[in-house]
């Protein structure tokens, strides 16, 4: 097959993009790779698929945990509408990724999202984060109801990456390492499921 991941610089993205490309033809793309895409720009989305013809499979691993955490984690009552506003512009970069990649991938192709644990394991300060995972599985689950042409989109949902913990200098025992995780997003490629969201366990 060949397969679209979108953020392949990132640490689950290059753990996917490395498991798939075992087996598959894999065009690695990102804001930093020589194939270049940015999902927060619609026409840099449009101008992606465009330019790679024939293809059987997109997957997204884009998200910047970092950034995310500075941006809309916080106690709910300091909340602000702009910290709102971005988690909801981050749910409309996903869902019109689905729309673009849509009108591109070969007959019985496939989408892959990512979402996170926090969708349906919420903490304090993640009102944000876990409405903007929340939206998308939604999304998921009613959109796989109407993709044409055999078309799938699903998500795994992952929980802390060990390596992400050890970046943040947190204890990574219970975290699942990228190569592992990497396992799960090519169960979603490769396998038949549609409108599920795979939730990876330790």
């Amino acid at each position: 097959m060949k397969i679209i991941v979108i953020g392949a610089t990132g640490t689950i993205g290059k753990a996917v993009a490395d498991q798939l490309a075992l087996r598959h033809d894999v065009i690695r793309a990102s804001r930093k790779s020589e194939t270049q895409v940015d999902i927060r720009d619609y026409a840099s989305v449009a101008a992606l698929f465009d330019r790679i013809k024939n293809v059987d499979a997109v997957v997204s691993c884009g998200g910047d945990v970092e950034a995310l955490q500075k941006s809309v984690m916080g106690p709910l009552e300091k909340l602000s509408d702009e910290q709102f506003q971005f988690g909801f512009r981050m749910v409309l970069d996903q869902i019109n990724l689905v729309r673009s990649g849509m009108k591109f991938l070969r007959d019985g192709g496939s989408i892959t999202l990512t979402t996170g644990a926090i969708s349906t394991h919420p903490r304090p300060g993640s009102t944000v984060a876990s409405m903007l995972g929340a939206s998308i599985e939604s999304f998921i689950r009613s959109a796989s109801l109407e993709t044409p042409r055999g078309l799938r989109i699903n998500a795994v949902s992952p929980g802390w990456v060990k390596e992400t913990m050890e970046k943040f200098g947190m204890d990574s025992t219970s975290g699942m390492p990228a190569k592992t995780l990497a396992d799960f997003y090519a169960l979603a490629v490769e396998g038949n499921m549609n409108g599920q969201i795979i939730e990876p366990m330790v």
